[in-house]
């Protein structure tokens, strides 16, 4: 029996979102989200009977047609045309996990009753969450503004029997899979299909899948960093808490901890060093790990405030008998957020691409390029090209998104966030801090097999055997990308306890 999430007014968090994921739990809306959804959308039907009052979206038209009034028999067309308008998506189709996030995120801000919608439009939405049927939604089109307009009017043009689905792997027309399924095309009403298409779900899913595996590859991050300072013979003296507690910054002190825990009862560690200090990019991974956890942890912070709002416009607010056009929908929180976030992300493939330099130097008793017979084998040589290339790669994505801007709408909507930009590129830079680690992994696995036959710690032997099942040690040359690919699939697969997941 699959278990059923209550979308109501709890805050929804990241632990939450990533147990309804993994456990496939249905959605269903709660009593207090029902009643919140109904009370809204009776004030609206009451207002627009009483009153010939312009309000924007419901009976104008959109952007710079603001001043456009429609007439009543008109309105429910007007959604219609907006939703298909809209749907001007282009470039690659957005992970479906990403589209299941989406459906998420827009159900839940629409269930506070501040949106107008209908129950009808919500449960639907709903049913395409419970049964996997995701739209079909591409990468481009948003300026992350008005809401993101273009992905979130694919996300809907199925509630209408247009555009495209994904089921189980495979792409059918909406109208198909409609008729499957036994379900009805929803006939949009006033408001309804504006509040489908202002908010900013394509950017915030985005964002929490974003920092999921964030707050992951930080913890892989320490724990291959962990095996790296045994491969290079490090000193653990930089892991001290004293030094960390002079200068307390939480992701510091928090990496330091780590580290420690990781090598306790390590042979190597223990050894007498014969080197008094150690490069930057093992002395210096409290400090640097460390602010990308501070980073990680502050945009959460953003992100969570963000998917527990109400982002459509206008907003109605029943028991102050207001309907107020403002620009929640505007992205710039998580424009900002999200290049930050990348930045921090790309410093962990900054330090790692380091570390796996130093490991192939022949420096701390280790042969040239970690290989038996250099020269005649090249080892793990190109391997730290390419992870090279990726950090440069990053640092081309890290150009901020959030600094820039368009004019759009004939001038109406003259400040735009581009955060859905931002979005898309933290996603590769998120793939490419996952394929740096994984090369690192490879690395110093690789290095501690030639400090044998001391060992490092309990911690560490156990994921680096457990590595080794997947990515042998290399004897001689062979096609190194397989083992790459093979060792990014065991960081993909690797799974971390929610208790550690989010302690950072």
């Amino acid at each position: 029996m699959r278990e059923t999430h209550y979308i109501s007014r709890e805050i929804l968090d990241l632990p939450q979102i990533q147990q309804i994921l993994e456990e496939n739990k249905l959605l269903a809306l709660s009593d207090e989200a029902k009643l919140s959804i109904d009370k809204a959308r009776n004030y609206l039907d009451q207002k627009m009977d009483a009153s010939q009052e312009p309000f924007y979206g419901i009976n104008t038209g959109f952007g710079s047609l603001c001043n456009v009034k429609i007439s009543r028999e008109h309105l429910v067309q007007l959604q219609e045309n907006l939703v298909i308008s809209h749907a001007c998506g282009t470039g690659d189709k957005v992970n479906s996990k990403i589209v299941k996030l989406m459906l998420l995120l827009k159900i839940q801000s629409l269930s506070y009753g501040n949106s107008g919608i209908t129950q009808e439009v919500v449960l639907r939405l709903i049913d395409f969450f419970n049964e996997d049927v995701l739209p079909v939604v591409y990468e481009q089109g948003s300026l992350g503004a008005s809401g993101d307009l273009s992905p979130l009017a694919h996300l809907s043009l199925p509630l209408l029997g247009r555009g495209e689905v994904e089921v189980d792997g495979k792409i059918y027309s909406s109208a198909e899979i409609l008729q499957q399924k036994g379900w009805e095309k929803i006939n949009l009403r006033s408001k309804e299909g504006l509040a489908l298409l202002n908010g900013t779900q394509f950017m915030s899913a985005h964002a929490v899948f974003s920092l999921i595996e964030a707050y992951k590859l930080s913890y892989l991050a320490d724990a291959i960093g962990a095996v790296s300072v045994d491969g290079f013979d490090c000193n653990l003296s930089p892991f001290d808490p004293l030094v960390h507690y002079v200068r307390p910054h939480r992701g510091q002190v928090k990496t330091a901890e780590r580290i420690l825990e990781f090598l306790e009862g390590s042979e190597i560690a223990e050894k007498v060093k014969e080197s008094v200090q150690d490069p930057y990019s093992f002395r210096c991974i409290p400090q640097v790990h460390g602010a990308s956890k501070d980073t990680i942890r502050f945009v959460h912070q953003t992100v969570k405030t963000e998917i527990n709002s109400v982002t459509d416009n206008p907003n109605i607010f029943v028991e102050e008998d207001k309907i107020i056009s403002g620009g929640n929908f505007h992205g710039q929180p998580l424009a900002l957020a999200m290049d930050y976030l990348a930045i921090a992300l790309a410093e962990l493939a900054n330090i790692s691409e380091r570390r796996i330099y130093q490991l192939v130097s022949g420096l701390r008793d280790l042969p040239m390029f970690l290989v038996d017979d250099p020269g005649l084998n090249n080892g793990f040589m190109i391997p730290q090209y390419t992870a090279a290339s990726i950090v440069s790669q990053n640092k081309q994505l890290c150009t901020p998104a959030s600094v820039d801007s368009i004019v759009s709408s004939n001038g109406q909507e003259d400040h735009v966030s581009m955060g859905a930009n931002a979005a898309t590129k933290l996603i590769k830079v998120v793939e490419n801090l996952k394929s740096v680690l994984a090369i690192e992994l490879f690395n110093a696995s690789q290095a501690l097999y030639y400090r044998e036959p001391l060992q490092s710690s309990n911690f560490i032997m156990q994921l680096v055997n457990s590595f080794r099942e997947e990515v042998p040690v290399v004897k001689q040359d062979k096609v190194m990308a397989e083992e790459i690919a093979k060792a990014k699939l065991y960081i993909t697969q690797f799974g971390i306890d929610q208790e550690i997941l989010f302690e950072n």
